[in-house]
């Protein structure tokens, strides 16, 4: 139910693709998804949805602002559902973990470099990439 409402809140039509997408990706243990990750999820849930209604139905959810898209390493693109918080990420690139983290030094940070060069900070992504110290 909570599923139908979003959908309509951001003028999209409760169809059941989409409400199972969008289930699936709240419900995912993992919080950052490719469309092909969907697809086998709802595959192995039994779910009858195509592959080219996951990118599609993901493509309109990143329109509506329900989801955002990531394109970590090198053009592979990730999905998650948008909460409306700021934070960055960091992908192990031993393993492909992503991590959030939110740190606000670096904001603080990143809004005075910004002031010392004449502008205003509107909006930023940060990827950090990294491997396990040996």
């Amino acid at each position: 139910m909570v599923e139908n409402n979003e959908l309509r809140k951001v003028g999209l039509k409760v169809t059941l693709p989409r409400v199972k997408i969008l289930q699936m990706l709240d419900s995912a243990g993992q919080r950052h998804m490719s469309a092909e990750d969907v697809y086998k999820a709802l595959m192995e849930a039994g779910e009858d949805v195509g592959l080219a209604t996951v990118y599609r139905v993901l493509t309109q959810f990143e329109a509506a602002g329900l989801v955002e898209r990531h394109n970590f390493d090198g053009g592979h693109a990730v999905f998650e559902l948008s909460d409306g918080a700021h934070h960055d990420h960091m992908i192990n690139v031993d393993t492909g973990e992503v991590v959030e983290f939110i740190d606000a030094d670096i904001e603080k940070l990143q809004r005075e470099i910004a002031a010392q060069h004449g502008f205003d900070l509107v909006d930023h992504k940060m990827v950090l990439y990294v491997s396990k110290r040996k």
